[in-house]
């Protein structure tokens, strides 16, 4: 990324004037899907639920841990019911992941786990409303109450579906051996899947 090594491309520049600079354009492609998201009101709110619910549950050992009992608990469910798709890598998250607007994968993987792990989150967040009479059992009752409506569910299914299109051009666009042709290609399919 550009801004992680200020001033580098003009050392660099200086020494060897022939050097040429690419800038990582997976960088401005993350730059540009948090601003257009911002811009829409549903969509700002829903990541700002989003955020705040990995804050909630993530705000101590005791409910991390809990989210993971859970969760290990509804995969023993799932495969002694033979619900459970199985392979290798499948099933391994644990915790809630936390976004970050300069990388929207984040924000994928975010809404990634939070899917994967709905039924765990949504138990904790009672857990957390039933054991804590303050103030952290206000936000949680909020949370549990917006994240099983239906606004926030269909939010979470359509900005995974957008976010899986974008995500694979990000991480094609972040290879090292990536081509313009390709790159160009990548591009053009996902302007059309959107």
């Amino acid at each position: 990324m550009r801004g992680e090594f200020n001033g580098l491309k003009t050392r660099i520049l200086r020494e060897q004037p022939c050097a040429f600079y690419v800038h990582c354009f997976a960088h401005q492609l993350q730059l540009a899907l948090v601003a257009v998201a911002k811009k829409n009101i549903d969509v700002n709110s829903f990541f700002t639920t989003a955020n705040s619910l990995v804050n909630v549950v993530g705000a101590s050992c005791k409910r991390r841990d809990a989210l993971r009992a859970q969760y290990q608990e509804e995969l023993v469910k799932a495969f002694e019911n033979d619900c459970l798709i199985t392979g290798r890598g499948l099933n391994q998250e644990t915790t809630l992941k936390r976004a970050g607007d300069t990388r929207w994968n984040s924000h994928y993987g975010t809404l990634i786990s939070i899917i994967s792990m709905f039924p765990s989150v949504v138990n904790v967040l009672q857990m957390i409303v039933d054991d804590n009479p303050n103030d952290s059992s206000g936000e949680a009752y909020k949370l549990w109450r917006e994240i099983q409506s239906f606004e926030f569910v269909f939010h979470l299914f359509l900005m995974k579906a957008i976010l899986g299109i974008t995500n694979t051009l990000s991480l094609a666009l972040q290879k090292k051996d990536q081509d313009i042709m390709s790159a160009m290609s990548l591009v053009k399919t996902c302007k059309e899947n959107l």
